[in-house]
């Protein structure tokens, strides 16, 4: 039987919480005789990278990374992960509502819309595909006015349907929790639990997919 490439299980939280990390840009730099220079981003999106064993603190979280890695047969099946800093589409600190991001206008016909995350305003704003929210906590208005039932979200994929098109001009806003994509950026887990004990932590590293 051949294993999905992504699992929609989630690293443990407890050593995700604890863990380091955060999106990489990736920018070409040319310098001009004339002593200015040209700049290209080569990849559109960041590209999120961990190290999830600074989040280690017990050898119970050190037991539990160790069956996670298995399950996830290293580097071949992708995961969710709990950002420690960066998990909802509210301001840290502040609770998520359904005010939080827009997500599109109507138009009369659209009917599916996706989630995704600003950061940053007008027009250096970068807008974040969210992909993977957390199931049961997206929260959806129209028209500023938050809607219980008439809309659906796959939580794997974070596109919202709605029953009905929303009107022509309504914005249309979205809160949520959400995961990134993950996989681990190793085969090999290299653990001494002497060394562990004296305070010598593994290095693991992951880093962000495409699901």
């Amino acid at each position: 039987m051949a294993l999905a490439s992504f699992s929609e299980a989630r690293f443990p939280l407890r050593v995700a919480f604890g863990s380091s990390g955060g999106p990489e840009r990736r920018t070409d730099i040319v310098r001009l005789s004339t002593g200015f220079e040209t700049r290209n981003q080569r990849f559109a999106r960041s590209v999120r990278h961990y190290d999830a064993g600074s989040g280690l603190k017990s050898l119970a979280d050190l037991s539990a990374v160790l069956e996670f890695f298995e399950a996830m047969r290293g580097k071949l099946i992708g995961f969710r992960f709990r950002d420690p800093l960066d998990h909802t589409s509210a301001p840290l600190g502040a609770s998520v509502t359904a005010l939080d991001q827009e997500i599109g206008v109507g138009d009369g016909a659209t009917t599916r819309f996706a989630l995704c995350k600003a950061y940053g305003t007008a027009d250096s704003a970068y807008s974040r595909p969210i992909e993977k929210p957390v199931d049961g906590s997206v929260l959806i208005a129209q028209g500023g006015v938050a809607m219980a039932t008439g809309f659906t979200v796959d939580a794997t994929s974070g596109i919202v349907s709605f029953a009905a098109p929303p009107a022509t001009g309504t914005p249309i806003t979205a809160g949520f929790e959400y995961d990134v994509p993950v996989r681990f950026d190793i085969d090999q887990l290299t653990i001494n639990v002497t060394a562990f004990q004296a305070g010598d932590i593994p290095n693991i590293p992951l880093i962000e997919v495409r699901p």
